[in-house]
């Protein structure tokens, strides 16, 4: 008798749940999902057919993989020859001033520190087009500005031809004094750093005749006989 009293409540609340309208106890299965166009099914199987090539390659290159103890051996010396050359490519910047990753084109240079000119020439499209950029500050009237660009491709232009005369720190007073310019560079390289000099460290205007002269020392400093002893 206990038993029965006690699943009647059970019983009574389960009939109560089951007329209620409200909870629904027969779920219907949700509808099939739309089948693509045959058109969209035709592009995935062309691409398939030309991937699989693809796939057996990359299945076949991955076959000869080792396993992870030969792995992690060969990941290991990779990555510590990544790390390597990555210090000897730092330590190479600080010790030159400059990233240098290609040596291929660089003319050989003599223990005095002068670059052979028969090894290089120097080509005439930058020296034009850095004349250019130049000119283009002088028909703005930035006289200064124009020299002042004049002299900077003068530097870029003695670290190509004599690099170990520029260092980081050096005036371009000093680099005028260097033993490693020629006869016929150093005046030239000279009468640009005075015009700089006068105008970015003295505020003296550089007037147009000064342009002009500074125009025609590039233009005489770019030739290759200038930087033949």
């Amino acid at each position: 008798m206990a038993k029965k009293e006690t699943t009647q409540p059970f019983d009574s609340a389960w009939e109560a749940l089951k007329s209620d309208s409200s909870v629904q106890f027969t779920l219907t299965p949700a509808p099939p999902e739309p089948k693509p166009p045959e058109w969209l099914e035709a592009i995935g199987r062309f691409f398939q057919a030309i991937l699989r090539p693809v796939g057996q390659f990359f299945q076949w290159l991955f076959g000869w993989i080792p396993g992870p103890p030969a792995a992690r051996l060969i990941l290991g010396i990779l990555l510590a020859a990544g790390v390597t050359v990555l210090l000897w490519m730092i330590i190479d910047r600080l010790r030159r001033g400059s990233w240098h990753f290609s040596r291929r084109q660089q003319p050989a240079v003599a223990s005095d520190g002068i670059r052979h000119e028969d090894a290089w020439v120097p080509q005439e499209i930058p020296v034009r087009s850095w004349l250019e950029e130049a000119d283009d500050l002088a028909r703005q009237n930035r006289f200064a500005d124009a020299v002042h660009c004049l002299l900077l491709r003068s530097v870029e232009d003695m670290a190509t031809r004599r690099p170990d005369a520029v260092r980081p720190g050096l005036t371009s007073r000093e680099l005028a004094r260097s033993a490693l310019l020629t006869e016929r560079a150093r005046p030239l390289f000279a009468s640009l750093a005075r015009l700089v000099e006068d105008s970015h460290f003295g505020g003296r205007a550089v007037a147009e005749s000064g342009w002009r002269e500074a125009r025609e020392a590039y233009g005489s400093f770019a030739l290759p006989e200038t930087w033949r002893a």
